[in-house]
């Protein structure tokens, strides 16, 4: 079967000079945006997000008959990306990602009463964010700081709703116990 196909405008050019299988056009339809969102809140870029992006979907697009053949397609597809994410912070010799300098571009921040006692708080929190296994950084990230659902989230990394819901669970716990019970649940708001 024969389709016209058009490229969006974020898709890379190695890709857009061909004719994608429909499954990864529809694959990188839906996930490109959010893709797009989660790198830049670690690179605060959006630029950077768009190259670092970019990057992941030519390489999924090179293996993409391989990684049809994986268990969680989206979850292979999700490290890619999350690792362009890293070599692109790395590369642009920057801190490590969803670093210090976020803490100052928050809602919290926005609408706090006592602005220097919340950016040492969301310091705190972002630092204690580093310390959880890179699922529960993703899930966090994705569902906090990206306000994404449950669902949302699942779709994205690859994995069910009960695990995203699990996930969040045992990273508040985890949280709570580096932070101490007045600033985690506080500090995600």
């Amino acid at each position: 079967m024969t389709t016209n196909w058009t490229p969006d405008p974020g898709t890379p050019p190695s890709m857009a000079r061909q004719r994608p299988d429909l499954a990864f056009a529809a694959f990188h339809q839906m996930n490109r945006p959010e893709y797009v969102r989660y790198a830049q809140t670690l690179l605060h870029n959006r630029h950077d997000a768009e190259e670092a992006t970019d990057s992941a979907f030519e390489q999924i697009y090179r293996r993409w008959d391989q990684i049809l053949l994986k268990d969680s397609p989206a979850a292979y597809a999700w490290t890619v990306l999350r690792n362009k994410v890293i070599d692109h912070a790395r590369a642009r010799d920057r801190r490590p990602p969803l670093i210090d300098d976020a803490a100052f571009d928050t809602v919290a921040l926005r609408d706090a009463v006592d602005p220097m006692g919340q950016v040492t708080e969301t310091l705190a929190l972002f630092r204690a964010l580093r310390q959880l296994t890179e699922r529960q950084h993703d899930v966090m990230v994705m569902f906090y700081l990206n306000g994404l659902s449950a669902p949302e989230v699942a779709s994205v990394l690859g994995m069910t709703s009960a695990t995203v819901r699990s996930t969040v669970r045992h990273s508040l716990r985890r949280l709570h116990e580096i932070l101490g019970p007045d600033h985690t649940a506080e500090g995600l708001r």
